[in-house]
C-alpha cells in the first residue's frame, strides 16, 4: 500500500510516534507520572524482566485508552484450530495434502480468524514447548475485530493475495514472497483484497532470531538491515456496537468486547515489535562443487531450543510465564 513507512533492522531499539501528535513519545522516561497528551503508558514484555540485556525484549506503548479496559473474555468456537494432537491417530507414512479451498465470498464471508486450519504440530502451548503449523483461507477483512495470540509467535507466509496487517505498532502490507512475524501478545487485524491463502508457523516458548553464520563469515543469508518494522499509526475510533478482541490462550479461543479500537497507540519505543521481510533479499549460499550442502544454508529465521538455559521466560502484557523453548 502506497504511503506506508517502515524502519529497517532486526531486533533493533526502535522509536516511533505518529506525526499527527508530535512530542507524544516521552523523552528520558518510560513511564512518566503524566504522559504527553494524557496518554496511557503500557509495557509489552516478550521476556522475563530480569533477562540479560542482550536477550531482554520489551516495548513501551503510549495509547489513548488502556488495553485492559474491556469486558471479560468468554470462550468461543475454535473451528479448525487445535493443538489436541492426541485426538489424531499417529501415522509414520509420508503425507501430503492438497491446497485448502478458499471459500467464495458470494457463498460465505470468512475472515482471517474464521479461516484458520491446523495442519500439524508437536508439543503444546501449556508446556511452552513445540510448534504448530496452520493455514489460513479468507475472503473478507476483519471488521471491528482483532486477534491476539497469548501462546506464542506467529510467522505468516502469504501464498495467494496480499494482506494488510494493522498492529498496535503500525501497519504492514505483506505480499506473497514476503514473510512477517507477529510476536506473542501483540494485537493485530488483517485486511484482504481478494480470495487469500497462506501458511502460519506458530512457535511456543521461543522467539525467532537470525541464525549464526559461522564459517560463512559476517555477511550472507538474511541481512538484519532488510527487516522492516512499521512506524507508529493510531486511530481514535469508538465502536458503538462493540469491538471484538479474540484471544488465543492455551490452544483455545476467547473473545471479549470493548467500545474502542485497540490500535490507539500514538507512540512507542522498544525492541519487541512486529516485522516483515522480503525473501528476494535473501543472500543464498550456493553449492556448486560436487556435493549438496545441508538445508540450513537456506535458513532465514530460527527459534532455538533452550537446553542450555535454565530459566528462560516469556511474558504477555499481564504476567510472566517461565518455560522451556522448542527446537525448529
Amino acid at each position: 500500500m502506497a504511503g506506508l513507512k517502515y524502519m529497517s533492522g532486526f531486533g533493533n531499539e526502535f522509536a516511533s510516534e505518529d506525526s499527527r501528535c508530535p512530542g507524544s513519545l516521552p523523552e528520558g522516561q518510560n513511564n512518566p507520572q503524566v504522559c504527553p497528551y494524557g496518554l496511557y503508558a503500557e509495557q509489552l514484555s516478550g521476556s522475563a524482566f530480569t533477562c540479560p540485556r542482550s536477550t531482554n525484549k520489551r516495548s513501551w506503548l503510549y495509547r489513548i485508552l488502556p488495553s485492559v479496559r474491556h469486558k471479560p473474555f468468554s470462550p468461543m468456537s475454535c473451528g479448525d484450530l487445535t493443538e489436541s494432537w492426541n485426538e489424531v491417530e499417529p501415522d509414520p507414512n509420508q503425507l501430503r495434502w492438497k491446497p485448502f479451498n478458499i471459500p467464495k465470498s458470494s457463498e460465505k464471508k470468512v475472515d482471517f480468524i474464521l479461516g484458520l486450519h491446523t495442519v500439524c504440530g508437536a508439543g503444546d502451548s501449556k508446556s511452552r514447548n513445540g510448534i504448530a503449523i496452520h493455514m489460513y483461507t479468507c475472503n473478507t477483512s476483519m471488521i471491528d475485530k482483532c486477534f491476539q495470540n497469548a501462546d506464542g509467535d506467529l510467522l505468516i507466509v502469504p501464498q495467494q493475495g496480499e494482506i494488510l496487517i494493522t498492529t498496535e505498532f503500525g501497519k504492514m502490507m505483506v505480499e506473497p514472497n514476503e514473510i512477517c512475524v507477529i510476536q506473542q501478545g501483540m494485537r493485530f487485524s488483517v485486511d484482504v483484497f481478494r480470495e487469500t491463502r497462506g501458511y502460519i508457523l506458530e512457535v511456543f516458548g521461543a522467539h525467532f532470531e537470525l541464525p549464526d553464520l559461522g564459517p560463512i563469515g559476517a555477511n550472507g543469508l538474511a541481512n538484519p538491515r532488510d527487516f522492516q518494522t512499521p512506524v507508529a499509526w493510531y486511530e481514535d475510533h469508538t465502536v458503538a456496537i462493540g469491538y471484538t478482541i479474540v484471544n488465543k490462550y492455551q490452544g483455545k479461543l476467547f473473545s471479549c468486547q470493548q467500545d474502542f479500537s485497540p490500535f490507539n497507540v500514538v507512540a512507542w519505543h522498544g525492541n519487541y515489535t512486529p516485522y516483515k521481510y522480503n525473501l528476494e533479499n535473501f543472500m543464498v549460499i550456493n553449492c556448486v562443487a560436487f556435493d549438496h550442502a545441508d538445508p540450513s544454508i537456506f535458513t532465514v529465521l530460527t527459534a532455538k531450543s533452550t537446553h542450555d538455559v535454565l530459566n528462560n521466560a516469556v511474558s504477555n502484557r499481564h504476567s510472566c510465564l517461565s518455560h522451556p523453548s522448542a527446537w525448529l
